[in-house]
């Protein structure tokens, strides 16, 4: 049983730890949990992982964000990943810093790299693993503040959420969608 675990984000130093890269933070740190490394591949970095008897391939894409679709469906067809099996690691300014959030299915709510897959796999119905960055920026100034670093004081709180966010993706292919989000999501 294979499972694609996409974090969304942009490729690049300027963009490492941002708010925006989020995603790419999440797969890295059970990549490294795991001691594997990602590897330039097609439209992506990749990564390949077993964990509790699944396969697991982790996916940065190197497409930038707002195309990120285009990677999603290409290792869906690459792998032969069934859409049930899909996890899309985001971060989401509608949530407070640090917030985990599952979800079956759902619209972009005017994320770029979701609007991406969303064009580009023909439906809202996929898993999300929704990583709150808050929405502490001046009217007019989103996109500096999805692709800031985050606050010292928020730097705290990140090491614990990456963690969990990590559990929750293991535990997406371990036990499932809908018994991860029982689990997790009133936490």
């Amino acid at each position: 049983m294979k499972y694609l675990i996409v974090g969304l984000g942009n490729m690049g130093a300027d963009y490492d730890h941002t708010r925006h890269n989020i995603g790419f933070d999440v797969v890295d740190s059970l990549a490294s949990e795991k001691e594997v490394r990602f590897v330039v591949e097609r439209l992506a970095a990749v990564a390949r992982i077993k964990h509790k008897g699944k396969f697991f391939i982790l996916v940065k894409p190197s497409t930038y964000m707002n195309l990120s679709g285009k990677a999603v469906k290409y290792w869906m067809e690459a792998e032969k990943i069934p859409i049930e099996n899909v996890l899309i690691v985001t971060d989401d300014i509608a949530l407070e810093p640090g917030t985990l959030r599952m979800r079956q299915r759902g619209s972009a709510g005017g994320h770029n790299g979701l609007e991406s897959i969303i064009e580009n796999i023909g439906t809202l119905e996929f898993a999300r693993l929704r990583f709150g960055i808050g929405n502490d920026y001046p009217r007019g100034r989103q996109a500096d503040f999805v692709l800031s670093k985050w606050k010292a004081s928020e730097r705290e709180i990140l090491t614990d959420r990456i963690a969990q966010a990590v559990e929750m993706v293991k535990s997406f292919g371990a036990i499932g969608l809908a018994a991860t989000m029982n689990l997790y999501n009133n936490k």
